[in-house]
């Protein structure tokens, strides 16, 4: 088998025109016009190097739909042996966002549930979110967020994994969390994580494997081997971007079969 993203998304216009996402498109060389994949360009960065799944994610914030869960139906439906969907929710609207999960979400299409804290600015622990959490318990699936610090310029507090995310798996032991970015620069909050709650993982998105920590690397080799998943953030960075120089790693073929693709198999019932 190959590879699965668990990380990306097809932005649309409005999402490509979002302020925010101008510093973010100058960090990764981007910066010119709106970054809006299709479908064929899209297939074509997952087989350049053998991605045989990526998960697209939906989008909502505070101003509203940046890509809907329509959209990313829609979008799944033009390659639909090829994507998988991750749900998002308007999180002002708790009983609008439980039925959004229950209209959408049903593990074999749409496999999660994806909210953005930074996005927000509210952490994982906040009450808003508790009754997507309670849905996705209810529905078997993993919720997706992000750790560690922005590429936008907006604050990264809410990216720390201890307090915010611990109390969230504290109240909810059944909860899958599957938590995007990496981390940095809370790498031992992240490992103390590891260790404590066996639902945890965590994906390398918006990191090229030669510009992962040290520390984070360690990580994949040790304790975390069964819990890190491959991840692009595509379109902000491709495929092959990401998985260029992965031998440098020196992943034993079991830790990068796990990371590659057994990891997320298992966390998302691919």
């Amino acid at each position: 088998m190959g590879a699965i993203d668990v990380w990306s998304q097809m932005t649309t216009e409005r999402m490509a025109k979002a302020p925010w996402l101008e510093t973010l498109l100058r960090w990764t060389g981007q910066a010119g016009d709106p970054l809006t994949p299709t479908t064929q360009s899209t297939l074509q960065a997952m087989d350049a190097v053998a991605v045989d799944i990526s998960l697209l994610s939906a989008w909502h914030g505070p101003q509203g739909s940046l890509i809907s869960n329509e959209e990313v139906n829609d979008q799944i439906d033009s390659a639909p042996d090829r994507f998988r969907g991750l749900a998002t929710v308007d999180l002002s609207n708790p009983m609008q966002a439980v039925r959004e999960i229950r209209k959408w979400v049903d593990g074999e299409k749409f496999v999660g549930v994806r909210v953005v804290p930074w996005l927000w600015d509210l952490p994982p622990n906040d009450r808003r979110y508790y009754p997507v959490y309670a849905a996705c318990v209810d529905l078997g699936v993993p919720f997706c967020t992000q750790i560690g610090h922005t590429g936008p310029l907006l604050r990264s507090e809410t990216g720390r994994p201890i307090p915010y995310l611990e109390d969230v798996l504290l109240d909810f032991p059944e909860l899958v969390v599957v938590a995007g970015h990496v981390g940095f620069p809370w790498i031992d909050e992240l490992i103390s994580l590891t260790i404590k709650f066996p639902n945890f993982h965590v994906d390398t998105s918006a990191y090229a494997v030669h510009r992962l920590p040290t520390d984070f690397v360690n990580y994949m080799k040790g304790i975390g081997s069964k819990r890190v998943m491959f991840g692009t953030n595509w379109p902000m960075l491709s495929p092959q971007q990401c998985l260029h120089h992965l031998d440098q790693l020196d992943l034993t073929p079991e830790q990068e079969d796990a990371f590659l693709f057994g990891n997320a198999s298992r966390a998302f019932n691919l």
